[in-house]
C-alpha cells in the first residue's frame, strides 16, 4: 500500500544522517515494501522533488524506472556515467530513450579523457586495477553529482547479488551522504521483464546477445546458460561490483 510522504522531517537531508532520520527512512522503507515501483517513485517525488535524482546505466531497470518517471516526473534529473568505454548499444539506446519519452538522460563525464587518463597510468589501467578505474571514473562522478541533491533513485534488485541481497527500498546511503531508493529492491528479472515486454519499454539490444548485466565494454563479456547474473562483468576476477551498490 502506497504511504503518503512525510508533510515534514525534523531535520533535512544532510551529509550525515541521524538516528532519528535513518530510524524514519527504515519506517518508510518498510512501509513501502508492499508498494509498486511506480508508488514508490511518487513517494520519491513527493518527499524530495527537485533534490532528486536517478542514476542510470540503461539496464532493462533503468529503462524501466525511466518508463514510469516519464508520466510521474519526467522533470527528475537522470544522468548516466558516460566513463569513455561504453558500448556503442548503449549510448544508441540513450537516443532511443530521448525520441520515446522525452527524458535526454545527461552524460556525466571524469574530469579526464580516456586517452589522458591512459596516458597517465601508463595504458589501459581496468587491465591492471579495475577497482582503481571504477574508483576514478564512476564513484568519482557520482559522489561529484550527488552533492547537489538530497536522494538519488537506482535500478538494483536484491536478487541481483549477494552484495545487493540485504537492500532496503529506502535508506541513508553511507558511501556518498544522501538517501537511496530502489523502487525495484524487492522485483525479479522475470518481473522487470515481463513488465518492459508488456510495456513496449526500449532496451538494450545486447540483452538479446546474452549479455544479461552491461557495463563498460573491456569488462563486459555474454554470458552463458546457468551463469550467475553478474558473472559477465569483470569475468575471471574476484570483483562482481564498481562499488556504487556495495555496502
Amino acid at each position: 500500500m502506497f504511504m503518503a510522504a512525510p508533510a515534514t522531517i525534523d531535520e533535512p537531508v544532510s551529509r550525515e544522517a541521524s538516528p532519528a532520520l535513518r530510524e524514519q527512512l527504515a519506517r518508510d522503507s518498510r512501509e513501502l515494501e508492499s508498494s509498486t515501483p511506480e508508488e514508490i517513485i511518487r513517494w520519491a517525488v513527493g518527499r524530495f522533488g527537485s533534490r532528486l535524482t536517478m542514476a542510470t546505466a540503461f539496464g532493462p531497470e533503468g529503462c524501466l524506472i525511466i518508463h514510469w518517471l516519464a508520466a510521474i516526473a519526467p522533470a527528475t534529473y537522470v544522468f548516466n556515467l558516460d566513463t569513455g568505454y561504453q558500448f556503442s548499444e548503449t549510448l544508441e539506446l540513450r537516443d532511443r530513450i530521448a525520441r520515446r519519452y522525452g527524458i535526454e538522460v545527461a552524460l556525466e563525464r571524469p574530469d579526464t579523457s580516456v586517452e589522458d587518463y591512459e596516458r597517465l597510468h601508463g595504458g589501459p589501467i581496468y587491465r591492471t586495477n579495475p577497482d582503481r578505474c571504477c574508483g576514478d571514473r564512476k564513484l568519482a562522478v557520482v559522489s561529484r553529482v550527488l552533492k547537489g541533491f538530497d536522494a538519488w533513485m537506482s535500478g538494483i534488485r536484491r536478487d541481483q547479488s549477494p552484495d545487493r541481497a540485504a537492500s532496503p527500498i529506502v535508506g541513508w546511503d553511507h558511501k556518498f551522504g544522501v538517501v537511496k531508493v530502489s523502487p525495484l529492491a524487492n522485483w525479479t528479472k522475470s518481473k522487470v521483464w515481463e513488465a518492459i515486454l508488456r510495456e513496449d519499454v526500449p532496451y538494450n539490444p545486447l540483452h538479446d546477445k546474452g549479455y544479461i548485466s552491461i557495463g563498460c565494454l573491456p569488462c563486459t563479456r555474454a554470458t552463458t546458460a546457468g551463469e550467475d547474473e553478474r558473472a559477465g562483468r569483470w569475468s575471471g576476477t574476484a570483483k562482481t561490483e564498481c562499488g556504487l551498490h556495495s555496502r
